[in-house]
């Protein structure tokens, strides 16, 4: 499938940046075959880097504008938050992305403001580029799962390539390779863990689980074979009790990799995954080339110690997949995957939904309903 920019119309997010200046209807037409000419949009938004405070509901936003012929504008039903989003909020990045809009510098620091937030939605196409060929107008995004709403939907793109980008690109699973392999998911009840334990057994994996006690028996419902309760005392403990692990997908972070990777079969391929890197804070901190360098001097360093010691060790990040979301749509409509929505939100709850994803302990995903019209598809 080839490369395509989502413009994301009516809700929390613009997946892809475009431009907030004017554009003739003349210009447009370069790259669009739509006369559409509407110029401002509801959204919620932030002036300035900081806690949920920051946090402003304008009826005039910018409405996306196509400004190349690979980019579609989405209509949003539902919109999915990530601790991604809570991050970014705060700043996370920022230097990194900046750098990105506006890659020869010639902006004023703070253009991005007011900036939209977020990156997993649900929704069908408005308006597409010229040369967009997968998608038509009233094509439902990512040609999502008959089986599910957009509500159900939108929990699911960003954790679900995630997962994919890990455990199949990263770790070398598939389903033709993964019966009986033996797989620990260091925290698995949030929306990354939850989805990567229904694939994993779709496939055939032992799977085995940390997560906290309230969290155990949601966790189990989900297919996995055996779960610890990290809150009990050292997760370790009960750990290296069991039978060594062919691959380790860690969402924690933290000092987990200090005894994780003594968890692995070693001398077998076995790999450690962590999807917790310093990988956007160097790049901020350091800047662009320096960050980029740091970053390979650590992961190199780390690789190559554990080498030694017959485990290989990597970083996993999210990486968006237009054939892998298709082969996850039919994981899902064949009754194998299912959308874990912890709790839904109204557009109007934004704030109180980003307070609740800032608790922590999620057991899924939170959702933001843009449109109850959106299950009909209705533009």
């Amino acid at each position: 499938m080839a490369s395509v920019r989502l413009l994301v119309y009516n809700g929390l997010f613009h997946l892809s940046k475009p431009s907030v200046g004017r554009h003739s209807s003349k210009s447009r037409r370069l790259f669009s075959s739509s006369s559409r000419c509407m110029t401002v949009m509801p959204a919620w938004v932030i002036d300035k880097y900081g806690s949920n405070d920051a946090l402003r509901f304008t009826k005039n936003a910018s409405f996306p504008v196509i400004n190349y012929p690979n980019e579609v504008i989405v209509k949003v039903f539902a919109a999915g938050l990530n601790p991604m989003d809570v991050s970014m909020r705060g700043g996370y990045g920022a230097a990194t992305l900046s750098r990105k809009r506006d890659p020869l510098n010639i902006k004023q620091s703070g253009s991005e403001f007011p900036l939209i937030l977020g990156r997993d939605v649900s929704g069908v196409i408005m308006e597409c580029g010229l040369d967009v060929k997968y998608f038509r107008e009233s094509d439902e995004v990512s040609h999502k799962p008959r089986s599910l709403t957009h509500t159900e939907a939108a929990a699911i793109p960003y954790v679900a390539t995630t997962a994919w980008s890990a455990l199949v690109n990263t770790g070398g699973l598939s389903k033709d390779n993964c019966t009986k392999k033996r797989i620990l998911i260091l925290g698995g009840s949030g929306g990354v863990g939850t989805f990567a334990i229904q694939m994993l057994k779709a496939w055939g994996a032992h799977v085995t689980v940390t997560c906290t006690q309230n969290a155990e028996h949601f966790v189990r419902g989900l297919g996995a074979d055996h779960v610890v309760d990290y809150t009990a005392g050292p997760v370790e403990e009960p750990l290296t009790t069991l039978e060594k692990f062919d691959l380790i997908l860690d969402n924690v972070g933290g000092d987990t990799e200090r005894w994780a990777l003594t968890l692995l079969k070693p001398w077998s391929g076995a790999k450690y995954i962590t999807l917790i890197t310093p990988f956007l804070q160097n790049m901020d901190r350091l800047g662009i080339a320096d960050g980029m360098m740091q970053t390979a001097a650590t992961v190199a360093t780390k690789a190559l110690k554990n080498l030694a010691r017959g485990v290989h060790y990597r970083w996993g990040f999210f990486a968006p997949s237009g054939p892998a979301l298709d082969e996850i749509r039919e994981m899902v409509d064949a009754g194998q995957i299912r959308a874990v929505v912890e709790e839904t939100f109204k557009f109007s709850q934004v704030p109180q939904a980003f307070n609740k994803l800032e608790k922590g302990h999620a057991r899924g995903k939170t959702v933001v309903e843009i449109s109850k019209g959106g299950d009909d598809c209705a533009l």
